[in-house]
């Protein structure tokens, strides 16, 4: 008797354990995000050697890495499978964060 408890509460267990991780991302959607990234980093790495004007050069690397960093948030730390509040509060920091990052740049001198 004390077998078939054992294995309804593992039974039990990985019934959690599959709903708790349902919706993340398979291994093959890990390696299409990584080419993505590897992607976006060589377009990066090419701009940074081109002879486009200094401006527009910036502010594209400044895209292409937030694009990167919302990738990343999203998919690696799970921020896309979690709360709705939890997401909200991450993009409002981010998007403050940004805001100040750009004046901060723009105080420097890089858009001129």
């Amino acid at each position: 008797m004390s077998s078939r408890a054992a294995e309804q509460t593992e039974h039990l267990e990985q019934a959690s354990d599959h709903d708790a991780h349902a919706g993340h991302p398979t291994e093959a959607q890990y390696i299409k995000i990584a080419v993505i990234l590897a992607t976006i980093t060589a377009v990066e790495v090419g701009l940074y050697y081109t002879s486009f004007s200094t401006v527009a050069t910036n502010a594209t690397l400044i895209v292409l890495a937030g694009v990167k960093f919302v990738i990343v948030a999203a998919y690696f730390m799970h921020l896309k499978f979690d709360n709705k509040i939890l997401r909200r509060l991450f993009i409002t920091g981010f998007v403050l964060a940004s805001f100040c990052y750009i004046a901060y740049l723009l105080t420097l001198g890089v858009f001129q």
